[in-house]
Protein backbone atom coordinates (compact mmCIF):
# COMPACT_ATOMS: atom_id res chain seq x y z
CA UNK A 1 0.00 0.00 0.00
CA UNK A 2 1.20 3.56 -0.64
CA UNK A 3 2.84 5.18 2.36
CA UNK A 4 3.60 1.89 4.09
CA UNK A 5 6.68 -0.29 4.23
CA UNK A 6 7.75 -3.51 5.85
CA UNK A 7 10.87 -3.54 8.02
CA UNK A 8 12.89 -6.74 8.00
CA UNK A 9 15.41 -6.72 10.88
CA UNK A 10 18.71 -8.51 10.38
CA UNK A 11 18.82 -12.04 11.71
CA UNK A 12 22.51 -11.91 12.55
CA UNK A 13 25.18 -9.29 13.17
CA UNK A 14 27.89 -8.38 10.75
CA UNK A 15 30.42 -11.21 10.92
CA UNK A 16 33.38 -10.78 13.22
CA UNK A 17 36.63 -10.32 11.42
CA UNK A 18 39.39 -7.95 10.55
CA UNK A 19 37.66 -5.77 7.94
CA UNK A 20 34.98 -3.20 8.75
CA UNK A 21 34.37 -1.13 5.66
CA UNK A 22 36.44 1.10 3.46
CA UNK A 23 39.53 2.51 5.12
CA UNK A 24 39.11 0.55 8.35
CA UNK A 25 41.04 -2.67 8.82
CA UNK A 26 41.02 -3.85 12.43
CA UNK A 27 43.88 -6.24 13.14
CA UNK A 28 45.54 -7.68 16.23
CA UNK A 29 48.54 -9.23 14.52
CA UNK A 30 51.33 -10.03 16.95
CA UNK A 31 49.12 -9.46 19.99
CA UNK A 32 48.36 -11.95 22.76
CA UNK A 33 45.04 -11.91 24.60
CA UNK A 34 43.74 -13.67 27.68
CA UNK A 35 39.96 -14.14 27.84
CA UNK A 36 38.31 -15.26 31.07
CA UNK A 37 35.08 -17.18 30.73
CA UNK A 38 36.34 -18.03 27.27
CA UNK A 39 34.77 -21.45 26.81
CA UNK A 40 31.33 -20.30 25.63
CA UNK A 41 29.01 -17.39 24.94
CA UNK A 42 30.44 -13.90 24.72
CA UNK A 43 33.91 -14.96 25.82
CA UNK A 44 34.18 -17.58 23.10
CA UNK A 45 32.90 -15.15 20.47
CA UNK A 46 35.48 -12.56 21.53
CA UNK A 47 38.29 -15.13 21.45
CA UNK A 48 37.27 -16.25 17.98
CA UNK A 49 37.14 -12.68 16.67
CA UNK A 50 40.58 -11.96 18.12
CA UNK A 51 42.13 -15.05 16.53
CA UNK A 52 40.57 -14.23 13.16
CA UNK A 53 42.11 -10.76 13.48
CA UNK A 54 45.57 -12.25 13.95
CA UNK A 55 45.95 -12.53 17.73
CA UNK A 56 47.07 -15.43 19.87
CA UNK A 57 44.55 -16.21 22.63
CA UNK A 58 44.65 -17.97 25.98
CA UNK A 59 41.20 -19.22 26.97
CA UNK A 60 40.38 -19.54 30.65
CA UNK A 61 37.46 -20.96 32.61
CA UNK A 62 36.78 -23.49 35.36
CA UNK A 63 36.28 -26.62 33.24
CA UNK A 64 38.93 -28.32 31.13
CA UNK A 65 36.42 -30.12 28.92
CA UNK A 66 34.66 -26.90 27.95
CA UNK A 67 37.97 -25.20 27.21
CA UNK A 68 39.14 -28.09 25.04
CA UNK A 69 35.91 -27.94 23.04
CA UNK A 70 36.21 -24.17 22.68
CA UNK A 71 39.77 -24.43 21.39
CA UNK A 72 38.73 -27.05 18.87
CA UNK A 73 35.92 -24.85 17.61
CA UNK A 74 38.32 -21.93 17.07
CA UNK A 75 41.09 -24.08 15.58
CA UNK A 76 38.99 -24.59 12.48
CA UNK A 77 38.21 -27.75 10.49
CA UNK A 78 41.73 -27.90 9.09
CA UNK A 79 43.47 -26.66 12.23
CA UNK A 80 44.40 -23.38 10.59
CA UNK A 81 44.31 -21.52 13.92
CA UNK A 82 45.55 -24.35 16.15
CA UNK A 83 48.83 -22.67 17.05
CA UNK A 84 47.11 -19.44 18.03
CA UNK A 85 44.88 -20.88 20.77
CA UNK A 86 45.71 -22.37 24.16
CA UNK A 87 43.75 -22.87 27.36
CA UNK A 88 44.33 -22.83 31.10
CA UNK A 89 41.89 -23.84 33.82
CA UNK A 90 41.33 -21.08 36.39
CA UNK A 91 38.57 -20.00 38.74
CA UNK A 92 37.86 -16.35 37.98
CA UNK A 93 37.29 -15.65 41.68
CA UNK A 94 40.66 -17.00 42.85
CA UNK A 95 43.53 -14.48 42.73
CA UNK A 96 46.24 -17.15 42.90
CA UNK A 97 44.74 -18.90 39.88
CA UNK A 98 44.54 -15.57 38.06
CA UNK A 99 48.25 -15.02 38.58
CA UNK A 100 49.02 -18.56 37.45
CA UNK A 101 46.95 -18.09 34.29
CA UNK A 102 48.73 -14.85 33.43
CA UNK A 103 52.10 -16.58 33.95
CA UNK A 104 50.99 -19.48 31.74
CA UNK A 105 49.96 -17.04 29.02
CA UNK A 106 53.33 -15.27 29.04
CA UNK A 107 55.15 -18.61 29.08
CA UNK A 108 53.11 -19.98 26.16
CA UNK A 109 53.03 -16.91 23.91
CA UNK A 110 55.82 -14.71 25.25
CA UNK A 111 53.58 -11.74 26.11
CA UNK A 112 50.23 -10.54 27.37
CA UNK A 113 48.86 -7.53 25.51
CA UNK A 114 45.10 -7.78 26.08
CA UNK A 115 43.07 -8.93 29.07
CA UNK A 116 39.34 -9.51 28.66
CA UNK A 117 37.51 -9.79 31.98
CA UNK A 118 34.43 -11.69 30.86
CA UNK A 119 33.74 -14.40 33.45
CA UNK A 120 30.72 -13.68 35.63
CA UNK A 121 28.21 -15.39 37.88
CA UNK A 122 24.66 -14.79 39.01
CA UNK A 123 23.62 -17.39 41.59
CA UNK A 124 20.51 -15.50 42.74
CA UNK A 125 17.32 -14.31 41.06
CA UNK A 126 14.77 -12.36 43.06
CA UNK A 127 14.30 -9.23 45.15
CA UNK A 128 17.65 -7.82 46.23
CA UNK A 129 16.32 -7.26 49.73
CA UNK A 130 16.05 -11.04 50.18
CA UNK A 131 19.44 -12.15 48.90
CA UNK A 132 21.51 -14.19 51.36
CA UNK A 133 25.02 -13.18 52.29
CA UNK A 134 26.62 -16.25 50.75
CA UNK A 135 25.28 -15.65 47.25
CA UNK A 136 25.80 -11.92 47.53
CA UNK A 137 29.45 -12.45 48.45
CA UNK A 138 29.98 -14.97 45.64
CA UNK A 139 28.62 -12.54 43.06
CA UNK A 140 30.94 -9.77 44.25
CA UNK A 141 33.91 -12.13 44.45
CA UNK A 142 33.67 -13.13 40.78
CA UNK A 143 32.09 -10.11 39.09
CA UNK A 144 33.78 -7.29 40.94
CA UNK A 145 36.76 -8.22 43.11
CA UNK A 146 37.76 -10.86 40.59
CA UNK A 147 37.96 -8.30 37.80
CA UNK A 148 40.32 -6.19 39.87
CA UNK A 149 42.49 -9.18 40.74
CA UNK A 150 42.86 -10.24 37.10
CA UNK A 151 43.91 -6.70 36.19
CA UNK A 152 46.41 -6.74 39.05
CA UNK A 153 47.78 -10.06 37.82
CA UNK A 154 48.06 -8.79 34.24
CA UNK A 155 49.68 -5.53 35.32
CA UNK A 156 52.30 -7.08 37.58
CA UNK A 157 52.83 -10.10 35.32
CA UNK A 158 53.30 -8.27 32.02
CA UNK A 159 51.59 -4.97 31.29
CA UNK A 160 53.49 -2.70 33.67
CA UNK A 161 56.51 -3.19 31.40
CA UNK A 162 55.00 -3.77 27.96
CA UNK A 163 51.68 -1.90 28.15
CA UNK A 164 48.41 -3.22 26.82
CA UNK A 165 44.65 -3.01 26.92
CA UNK A 166 42.01 -4.27 29.34
CA UNK A 167 38.38 -4.84 28.45
CA UNK A 168 35.82 -5.38 31.21
CA UNK A 169 32.41 -6.87 30.47
CA UNK A 170 29.83 -4.78 32.28
CA UNK A 171 26.07 -4.70 31.50
CA UNK A 172 23.35 -2.18 30.79
CA UNK A 173 21.99 -3.41 34.10
CA UNK A 174 24.76 -1.37 35.69
CA UNK A 175 23.16 1.72 34.13
CA UNK A 176 19.49 0.94 34.78
CA UNK A 177 17.09 -0.84 37.13
CA UNK A 178 15.69 -4.31 36.49
CA UNK A 179 13.69 -6.72 38.64
CA UNK A 180 15.21 -10.02 39.70
CA UNK A 181 18.89 -9.37 39.00
CA UNK A 182 19.44 -6.24 41.07
CA UNK A 183 22.50 -7.48 42.96
CA UNK A 184 24.15 -8.76 39.78
CA UNK A 185 23.57 -5.32 38.31
CA UNK A 186 25.12 -3.65 41.36
CA UNK A 187 28.34 -5.56 40.62
CA UNK A 188 28.17 -4.48 36.99
CA UNK A 189 27.74 -0.85 38.05
CA UNK A 190 30.89 -1.35 40.10
CA UNK A 191 32.67 -2.69 36.99
CA UNK A 192 31.81 0.51 35.13
CA UNK A 193 33.34 2.65 37.88
CA UNK A 194 36.28 0.25 38.25
CA UNK A 195 36.98 0.72 34.55
CA UNK A 196 37.17 4.50 34.88
CA UNK A 197 39.31 4.31 38.01
CA UNK A 198 41.80 1.86 36.52
CA UNK A 199 42.04 3.86 33.30
CA UNK A 200 43.14 6.86 35.33
CA UNK A 201 45.66 4.86 37.31
CA UNK A 202 47.16 2.69 34.57
CA UNK A 203 47.41 5.18 31.73
CA UNK A 204 49.32 5.80 29.56
CA UNK A 205 50.76 2.28 29.67
CA UNK A 206 47.43 0.47 29.67
CA UNK A 207 44.05 1.44 28.24
CA UNK A 208 41.03 0.21 30.21
CA UNK A 209 37.55 0.17 28.70
CA UNK A 210 34.29 -1.70 29.16
CA UNK A 211 31.42 -3.00 27.06
CA UNK A 212 27.92 -2.91 28.51
CA UNK A 213 25.84 -5.49 26.64
CA UNK A 214 22.10 -5.54 26.60
CA UNK A 215 20.26 -8.85 26.60
CA UNK A 216 22.36 -11.36 24.69
CA UNK A 217 21.47 -14.94 23.83
CA UNK A 218 23.88 -16.74 26.17
CA UNK A 219 23.51 -19.61 28.60
CA UNK A 220 23.98 -17.27 31.58
CA UNK A 221 21.05 -15.10 30.45
CA UNK A 222 18.82 -17.91 29.18
CA UNK A 223 16.23 -17.45 31.93
CA UNK A 224 15.81 -13.82 30.85
CA UNK A 225 15.43 -14.19 27.08
CA UNK A 226 14.17 -17.68 26.34
CA UNK A 227 10.61 -17.40 27.75
CA UNK A 228 9.74 -14.23 25.83
CA UNK A 229 12.24 -13.71 23.03
CA UNK A 230 9.72 -12.50 20.44
CA UNK A 231 8.00 -10.08 22.81
CA UNK A 232 11.32 -8.64 23.99
CA UNK A 233 12.57 -8.28 20.41
CA UNK A 234 9.46 -6.34 19.40
CA UNK A 235 10.17 -3.74 22.10
CA UNK A 236 13.76 -3.14 21.00
CA UNK A 237 14.48 -0.47 18.37
CA UNK A 238 16.58 -2.97 16.39
CA UNK A 239 13.95 -5.68 16.83
CA UNK A 240 16.19 -8.50 17.96
CA UNK A 241 18.03 -9.77 21.01
CA UNK A 242 21.79 -9.57 20.80
CA UNK A 243 24.14 -12.36 19.81
CA UNK A 244 27.62 -12.95 21.26
CA UNK A 245 29.14 -11.78 17.96
CA UNK A 246 27.60 -8.33 18.46
CA UNK A 247 29.67 -7.92 21.61
CA UNK A 248 32.76 -9.48 20.03
CA UNK A 249 32.74 -6.83 17.29
CA UNK A 250 32.80 -4.06 19.91
CA UNK A 251 35.50 -5.85 21.90
CA UNK A 252 37.72 -6.19 18.84
CA UNK A 253 37.50 -2.47 18.17
CA UNK A 254 38.18 -1.37 21.75
CA UNK A 255 41.18 -3.68 22.12
CA UNK A 256 42.73 -2.70 18.80
CA UNK A 257 44.90 0.24 17.81
CA UNK A 258 41.82 1.74 16.13
CA UNK A 259 40.79 2.73 19.69
CA UNK A 260 44.24 3.95 20.75
CA UNK A 261 42.88 7.26 22.10
CA UNK A 262 39.97 5.71 24.00
CA UNK A 263 40.24 4.76 27.67
CA UNK A 264 38.01 4.84 30.72
CA UNK A 265 34.88 4.45 28.59
CA UNK A 266 31.93 2.08 28.66
CA UNK A 267 30.46 1.29 25.25
CA UNK A 268 26.79 0.31 25.37
CA UNK A 269 25.85 -2.43 22.88
CA UNK A 270 22.18 -3.15 23.50
CA UNK A 271 20.10 -2.87 20.33
CA UNK A 272 18.72 0.41 21.65
CA UNK A 273 17.32 -1.01 24.90
CA UNK A 274 18.39 1.94 27.06
CA UNK A 275 16.54 4.31 24.74
CA UNK A 276 13.25 2.69 25.74
CA UNK A 277 11.30 3.75 28.87
CA UNK A 278 11.52 0.28 30.44
CA UNK A 279 15.02 -0.52 29.21
CA UNK A 280 13.49 -2.65 26.47
CA UNK A 281 13.45 -5.78 28.63
CA UNK A 282 11.05 -5.73 31.54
Amino acid sequence: MPGTSTFHPPTAPRPCGPSYGAGMDIRLDGKTALVTGGSRGIGLAIARAFVEAGASVMLSSRRADGLAEAKQSIDGPNGEHAGAVAWHVANAGDPAQARACVAATVERFGALDILVNNAATNPYYGPMVDIDTGRADKTVRVNQTGYLEWVQAAWHGAMADSGGAVLNLASIGGLSVEPGIGWYNVTKAAVIHLTSQLAGELGPRVRVNAVAPGLVKTQLARALWEPAEEAISRRLPLRRIGLPEDIANAALFLCSDAASWITGQTLVVDGGALSMPSGGIS
